[in-house]
């Protein structure tokens, strides 16, 4: 084998892995095909299946969670510093600070920290000490922040230890550094089901491992959200840690986990959290720190001013940033941000189809007839009623169950038992979405009454049942309907439908509604998950603010007004009115999915446009004399478009250019064999429809056949097409239309002409 054939694996065998070893790189320091991320789940119909891989050639690491360098081989036909471009974006990925590149004749090292980059000889690759130290002195690392820094990774001695992946190593290592460097208030932002608890935990262990920080409190307003992390993540520390409750705090501890409402008491003269030395803490974690940390005049906010020499690390999928509260404000930038598209990307996340349902009412609003009663007999307001309105200012029973019934015939086709969460405008719609849903599938309610059940903040047995549908292996509950409480912090890691049936106006709560989807259980055969919006909801993925980086937007707000000592009267509970009777259909069904790029595309864009079609023409002779009774096609089209066919789009997927829109619906919707425009336009000369034409009205015609064969039928709709090449070659618009006998001449014989393109 002559040395320039070398293939990249003999490259890295002969040349790269001994000058690496040699260096002084041990085998644990080294990772060969470093894979860091698992491989997108790409969506094809019902199933999906994984991308690839992103995977480093070699991953050079001081410690298991330090690592230095990224090195990319190349074979010798390629140039020594081939690899280097990709060397330097997993690099970026992988916040790593040296690069390297290699065809077996040399490296080539970039600087990640300084950007400079030089050549080298095999024998020259730098040591594990040599790069350490480089990486410490560009940084100006202190000797005192070093020792905070090489702190380890709690590794348990399980079966399959959980070892941080990459982000997650990220988030703890500068988290951990900016901690050493003085920083105290610090902010993680980290999609839902990302593992912010166990990023928290070994952020947490190293510094109380290295006695950087002794006493650690853990913030949360949900009692699940604590007992989950406890149990799980946190389960390391159990010997040295406690659950606050009954507002007593145990000082004997080392690991305190509390309910905000455990360390505040309403109207108090003295809050429990004032037993404890304003120092007592040196690191709280304040869990979703988007809900009550964010606003400045909080209680929660209280309690952390009052601890304000503590580090606090704010954790949350959504910083919030509204005119009235702002995480950024108050924690500072983010120190490391893991995104809901990255994560999908990477495979570590589930991605997700969107069904778009569209009622009549929803889209052209309901009004009552004249002096319509509820059910109650009561008179309903005179007005038209939209989609903000419904189940909030008017029930309407026929909606619920429409919408009900299209859930199960979802689930029907897919799994009955998937587990599905029904988000409704507020605790009363739950319950009759609930008995909708009971009615829709009384089949199963009979076998198990537990098949559907209403989870909402006010219903005692419905909470009693959230462990079980978040539960992976209980089968019951099935269907969740609810309002508020399953909307965030709810770790339901087999949830594969979230019915949106209430107006979500903030994008905070959006995103924590879509978390409930994102994880990931390829051992359940949970690969992706499916979100059905009844409300218009879904447009908000279109909106740069729900995968973007956070702005501040806190404006100053302008002090409580005092209120006025006399109490005000009691308002009695707003009576909304319901009525039934109102005929309501479906208008519209479509479907997306997450495609590779990041994109919501339509799903089966085929299937979803011949449906809509049929819906609007039953039969291939329908369809033909609907086309035939417009003078100008385009009209149709753009009606067609009304109706969401879009034929650019149908025609890009169909792989061929030259058919005219007619014989794509024909060829998509009725399965008729199509032509192509040439064979058309040629179909009219051979049957010599020109014939009795001639001079300039017959050059213009066939003119007009070369033109439709090129460009298609609109094109030669508009009689302003004279002015162009190559009519105004042949005489002017207005010599042109002299020769047809005038303007309604010319209109009628290119009404004729389409008329003639369209005989088979």
């Amino acid at each position: 084998m002559s040395y320039n054939n070398y293939s990249e694996e003999d490259v890295k065998y002969q040349f790269i892995t001994p000058s690496i070893e040699n260096a002084g790189w041990d085998k644990t320091q080294i990772r060969f095909e470093y894979s860091f991320t698992d491989g997108q789940m790409i969506i094809k119909g019902m199933k999906a299946k994984r991308g690839a891989r992103k995977r480093a050639d070699y991953l050079l690491s001081y410690k298991p969670n330090l690592p230095l360098a990224i090195v990319e081989a190349k074979d010798q036909k390629h140039a020594v510093g081939d690899g280097m471009q990709q060397g330097i974006h997993y690099a970026e990925i992988l916040d790593v600070p040296f690069v390297y590149s290699s065809n077996g004749s040399g490296f080539l090292e970039h600087d990640m920290i300084t950007g400079k980059e030089r050549e080298l000889y095999l024998e020259e690759f730098p040591s594990p000490e040599e790069l350490w130290e480089r990486m410490i002195h560009e940084k100006k690392i202190s000797d005192e922040v070093e020792d905070i820094i090489r702190e380890p990774y709690h590794i348990d001695n399980g079966q399959k230890p959980k070892i941080p992946r990459y982000y997650q190593r990220i988030a703890i290592n500068r988290t951990i550094e900016s901690i050493a460097n003085g920083k105290n208030r610090i902010l993680l932002v980290m999609a839902t089901g990302t593992g912010k608890t166990f990023t928290a935990f070994q952020i947490a262990h190293r510094l109380w491992k290295s006695g950087t920080k002794k006493k650690i409190l853990y913030l949360a307003d949900r009692n699940i959200l604590i007992d989950q992390t406890m149990t799980q993540d946190f389960k390391p520390f159990e010997k040295v840690m406690t659950k606050v409750q009954k507002h007593e705090l145990d000082s004997s501890y080392e690991v305190f986990f509390a309910l905000y409402q455990q360390l505040v008491t309403p109207d108090a003269d003295k809050q429990p959290y004032e037993d404890l030395d304003p120092e007592f803490f040196d690191l709280i974690f304040v869990d979703e720190c988007h809900r009550g940390s964010a606003k400045a005049d909080s209680e929660w906010r209280e309690i952390l001013e009052y601890f304000s020499s503590a580090t606090q690390i704010g954790m949350t999928a959504t910083p919030k940033e509204t005119k009235q509260a702002s995480n950024i404000t108050y924690f500072g930038e983010p120190v490391y941000t893991y995104s809901l598209k990255q994560g999908i990307q990477d495979g570590f996340l589930a991605p997700y189809k969107v069904i778009r349902i569209l009622t009549d009412i929803d889209a052209n609003g309901y009004r009552p007839p004249k002096d319509k009663l509820d059910i109650h007999g009561n008179p309903v307001e005179d007005r038209i009623y939209n989609t903000l309105d419904f189940d909030k200012n008017i029930i309407i029973d026929e909606r619920t169950e429409i919408v009900a019934s299209k859930i199960t015939e979802y689930l029907k086709r897919t799994n009955r038992f998937d587990k599905t969460i029904v988000f409704c405008v507020d605790t009363n719609h739950a319950e009759r979405m609930r008995q909708a849903l009971v009615n829709a599938n009384n089949d199963l309610v009979a076998e198990n009454s537990k098949y559907v059940v209403r989870i909402t903040g006010n219903d005692e047995f419905g909470k009693s049942q959230l462990d079980y549908f978040i539960d992976s292996h209980e089968k019951y509950p099935v269907i969740a309907t609810t309002s508020m409480l399953m909307s965030t912090g709810v770790d339901s890691k087999t949830t594969k439908l979230i019915v949106l049936d209430k107006n979500i106006g903030s994008m905070t709560e959006f995103k924590q509604i879509i978390g409930r989807g994102t994880r990931l259980r390829e051992d359940l055969g949970k690969n992706f998950f499916t979100i059905m919006d009844f409300r218009n909801n879904t447009r908000k993925f279109a909106d740069p603010a729900f995968d973007g980086k956070p702005v501040v937007i806190l404006e100053d707000i302008p002090p409580k007004p005092i209120p006025d000592p006399v109490d005000p009267p009691v308002e009695p509970p707003k009576v909304v009115p319901r009525v039934n009777g109102v005929p309501v259909t479906v208008i519209l069904e479509q479907n997306q999915c997450y495609d590779e790029h990041g994109k919501l595309k339509t799903d089966n864009f085929i299937d979803f446009t011949r449906n809509n079609i049929l819906r609007e023409y039953s039969t291939l002779e329908e369809f033909i004399k609907t086309w035939n009774s417009y003078d100008k096609k385009q009209a149709i089209i753009d009606e067609l478009y009304q109706h969401e066919i879009f034929l650019d789009e149908l025609r890009e997927l169909s792989g061929n250019d030259e058919m005219d829109d007619f014989d794509l619906i024909c060829h998509i919707a009725f399965d008729k064999e199509p032509l192509t425009r040439s064979e058309r336009a040629n179909n009219v000369k051979k049957r010599d429809y020109l014939n009795k034409y001639e001079g300039i009205a017959r050059q213009v015609l066939e003119g007009l056949l070369d033109k439709y064969s090129s460009e298609g039928i609109t094109d030669i709709e508009n009689i302003r097409i004279l002015e162009n090449d190559p009519f105004r070659r042949i005489a002017s618009t207005k010599k042109i239309v002299s020769e047809f006998g005038g303007r309604d001449g010319f209109l009628n014989a290119i009404h004729d002409l389409q008329k003639e393109l369209y005989v088979d």
